[in-house]
């Protein structure tokens, strides 16, 4: 623990370097000594353990944002990571384990969600409810019926939701997609996206006592429940059907937004999948290997490669995103927007003024502080937010779309206007899921 809090508070430094807050040319820690309580936007983060860290990093580099809460079930990792943001910012957070009790603090203005993937919406619906703006984590949802019901409460409560596809705040991806636009590379017309990794197995976990220093059962939430095993906490759940949603959902979400967002394209009308679980037997219930195809209406097509235990990439970079057009060719990851004409030469090249991790479990870096930053200005002046969670919803049940045909060996029709499985009962039978008893949300 000591160890992963001092690489993070260098992961930190690193990032932050050259950031001023308001202009003042202040650290965060002074910055938060001396700003008013009127002023500022008192935030939770909850789910603390890895992606929850790049929030934190992000809050601390935020103007007029104070982090007055933790919320972890694992007590090691809330007891650390009270301990990092009060060094980060001079000032120590409250810790509270039961999201119930948290969203019941009047003094907490928003939330922030890095939870695993089946805590996302339900948590974000229990945030509205409870008077909260919410920045949560991609994927918005476990399944389809869940976006339906985010759109729908955002409506009805009024507050602001920003889902974490960062590169939507990246200033080299807006000017490639405004370039788009403006025609730079003729007709865009299909996007070809990947990611690739070198996990490794997961092995067959064993039955075992829960440990004393994690709340499984408020772990497991609105997911019903399942036997404690050795494998699966903190990062494995990924990989099972009860609490994750797979590589696509985990990595895919990404890219399959930038592709959207540059060809400015919705649902599809075919969606094929073909992949499998190559490299390992074990408990991993997903695809370690997943080619999906999107097709639309217009014949433009998008695709995304997943490998997750072949770190074999492209531009020797482990994701990206390639978006081809009558012109020309652009490549866009989370650090660079290149220009290539028909021939493959190189155009031009823009590189974010600091990097942003790729390929690890915590993913932080500069695109968190301006998507974070674009979320307060959201609820603070009601600026746009980048990532809209409609648009996250879309997004999100192409990932789930393309585990539904993985899973089915098929082929999907889909109807254009809303994303569902045209004619096909069985595959619709994925678009929601079975909850705890007690534990279903509701808008």
């Amino acid at each position: 623990m000591e160890e992963s809090r001092r690489n993070f508070l260098k992961k930190v430094a690193v990032s932050s370097a050259g950031i001023t807050l308001g202009g003042l040319g202040m650290s965060a820690k002074s910055y938060a000594r001396i700003i008013g309580a009127n002023e500022r936007i008192n935030m939770a983060v909850i789910g603390t353990n890895s992606r929850g860290k790049a929030h934190i990093m992000a809050l601390v580099n935020s103007p007029h944002t104070l982090i007055s809460h933790i919320c972890d079930v694992d007590s090691r990792v809330m007891s650390e990571t009270v301990k990092i943001s009060g060094e980060l910012s001079g000032y120590t957070p409250v810790g509270e384990k039961d999201i119930r009790k948290l969203l019941e603090i009047r003094d907490i203005d928003a939330i922030s969600i890095a939870t695993p993937d089946h805590w996302h919406a339900p948590m974000t619906l229990m945030g509205l409810q409870a008077g909260k703006h919410v920045y949560v984590e991609k994927p918005c949802s476990h399944n389809p019926q869940e976006g339906e019901m985010l759109i729908e409460a955002e409506k009805k409560y009024g507050k602001v939701i920003q889902m974490g596809t960062q590169q939507r705040s990246a200033p080299t991806s807006q000017l490639a997609i405004k370039e788009i636009r403006e025609g730079i590379i003729g007709d865009a017309y299909m996007v070809k996206t990947w990611y690739a990794n070198t996990r490794g197995s997961i092995g067959y976990g064993k039955e075992a006592p829960v440990p004393e220093w994690l709340d499984y059962d408020l772990w497991q939430g609105p997911a019903p429940r399942r036997a404690y095993k050795d494998n699966i906490i903190h990062y494995n759940w990924h990989w099972f059907w009860n609490w994750g949603t797979g590589e696509i959902n985990n990595n895919a979400t990404h890219e399959l937004d930038v592709a959207r967002w540059a060809l400015g394209v919705d649902f599809p009308v075919k969606i094929n999948s073909a992949g499998g679980r190559f490299h390992f037997k074990d408990d991993w219930e997903f695809y370690d290997t997943q080619d999906v195809s999107y097709v639309y209406e217009d014949g433009k097509i998008i695709t995304w490669e997943g490998r997750s235990c072949n770190g074999f990439g492209y531009f020797n970079r482990g994701r990206g995103s390639l978006i081809y057009g009558t012109k020309g060719t652009i490549f866009l990851d989370r650090n660079a927007y290149e220009l290539f004409d028909l021939g493959g030469n190189l155009i031009k090249r823009v590189e974010e003024e600091a990097e942003s991790a790729t390929t690890d479990t915590m993913g932080a870096g500069n695109l968190d502080i301006f998507h974070m930053q674009n979320f307060l200005d959201a609820i603070r002046k009601g600026t746009k937010v980048n990532s809209p969670i409609a648009e996250g919803h879309v997004t999100n049940t192409l990932c789930h779309l393309g585990n539904i045909s993985q899973k089915l060996g098929r082929s999907l029709n889909i109807d254009p206007c809303n994303g569902n499985v045209s004619e096909d009962p069985e595959a619709m039978t994925f678009w929601s899921r079975e909850y705890e008893k007690g534990w279903e949300p509701k808008v």
